[in-house]
């Protein structure tokens, strides 16, 4: 598994309307995408849930790294990146992957906690913390799924769950999700990722 995501923060009088617009036109293209487990099309809106800010953030986690790329490289990514600018697109390897007890219900809300792994931790336990916070995570009523992954290179994790009620039990930025694109959901392997 392999977790992606890129933001795109917008004007504060910015019609959301349009980002709701542009995923009921084009959310399902990726619904039979080659190598994607996963995309999540997130929007936070100002004053709502608490966000600061208007934003449009998909999540996605990838089975496979050549579906990652094929979506970067092969075209689909460049629509956005003409419509928007080309936003910094960030990356986890995935440490852990779990379904929740409301799995295939339809998710209301996703939360996205990133965190700095600590100087001077022990990896190997730090990172076994974080895997089973995903198993807590996806244990907890109303959970779709929950997902724990690190960017070795700024040293962060990231939990990410999904929620069929939009009151989450976990701490983080919370997104409105517009459309669930899973392809390859069934595929993604749960547990531990190594």
């Amino acid at each position: 598994m392999h977790a992606m995501q890129y933001e795109l923060t917008l004007p504060a009088d910015y019609d959301m309307g349009i980002i709701r617009g542009r995923v009921a036109r084009v959310g399902h293209l990726l619904d039979t995408w080659q190598g994607l487990g996963l995309k999540a099309y997130l929007m936070r809106e100002r004053g709502v849930h608490g966000s600061p800010v208007n934003q449009y953030a998909p999540f996605y986690l990838w089975d496979t790294v050549e579906g990652m790329n094929s979506f970067l490289w092969g075209g689909a990514f460049q629509g956005l990146s003409d419509d928007f600018g080309r936003p910094s697109v960030r990356q986890w390897p995935g440490l852990a992957y779990e379904e929740g007890g409301a799995a295939g219900s339809p998710a209301q809300v996703a939360v996205r906690r990133r965190r700095p792994v600590p100087d001077g931790v022990e990896l190997a336990e730090f990172m076994a913390d974080a895997v089973r916070e995903a198993g807590r995570l996806a244990a907890e009523d109303g959970a779709v799924l929950a997902a724990a992954a690190v960017d070795a290179g700024r040293w962060e994790l990231v939990h990410f769950s999904l929620w069929a009620h939009d009151t989450p039990k976990a701490e983080g930025e919370v997104f409105q999700v517009l459309h669930l694109s899973t392809p390859g959901l069934a595929g993604l392997t749960r547990g531990r990722q190594w």
